[in-house]
């Protein structure tokens, strides 16, 4: 009996060793998965606010963001110059002098696309909301003309924009003004307008004074 009783404390202790070394690996597989978590979380908090040069629609997003932040500097990124034009600088001051007249405190992205595309640029509308301080949500819709150079993508500063570049992109708005898109936002911007009757006038008294 006892010669048993031995043999099967051996047994259940063989079973213990083994089910801790399952613990330990879970253990540890699960802090690996929480570090690199915390890893993915810091880089995109580091990203986050960022000028991407991949897309020419990621350039506008991050451009608008910029603004509406009241970063100029990094506005001036979008250019791709180390030394912008006296008229990209006006651009970008106008731009964000826009937005701190509307008091927005954020941008909700709605859509984000090319009008249309040729070999020496892209011209890209984005559709946006800005956050007011009351919450409501003011409709925008702004365009830019975006070039490729060393494979990534820039705006176009005012002096590149030739006449014959300037007449198409004024031809092909025309067409995006029939898209549904941009009919969404002439309904969404009128429903804003009654809702907040002179607001335009308001922000033109801002903007001139």
């Amino acid at each position: 009996m006892t010669t048993t009783k031995k043999k099967r404390r051996k047994k259940s202790v063989k079973k213990l060793k083994y089910s801790n070394k399952n613990l330990n690996f879970i253990h540890v597989a699960t802090l690996a998965g929480i570090i690199l978590i915390l890893l993915v979380i810091i880089l995109a908090v580091r990203g986050c606010g960022g000028i991407s040069h991949r897309t020419p629609e990621g350039l506008v997003e991050g451009c608008i963001k910029a603004a509406v932040a009241g970063k100029d500097k990094k506005m001036q990124e979008c250019y791709g110059t180390d030394k912008i034009s006296d008229e990209a600088k006006t651009e970008i001051s106008s731009t964000v002098k826009y937005f701190q007249a509307h008091g927005a405190k954020d941008v909700n992205i709605d859509s984000c696309d090319a009008i249309s595309e040729s070999k020496n640029y892209t011209y890209v509308y984005i559709r946006y909301n800005l956050v007011l301080q009351n919450d409501q949500e003011y409709p925008c819709i702004s365009t830019y003309l975006v070039k490729v150079q060393d494979k990534k993508y820039y705006l176009y500063s005012p002096a590149e924009i030739s006449d014959e570049i300037s007449q198409q992109a004024a031809a092909d708005y025309q067409k995006f003004m029939t898209t549904k898109t941009y009919t969404d936002y002439t309904k969404a911007y009128e429903v804003f307008l009654k809702k907040n009757p002179g607001y335009e006038d308001k922000i033109a008294s801002k903007l001139n004074g």
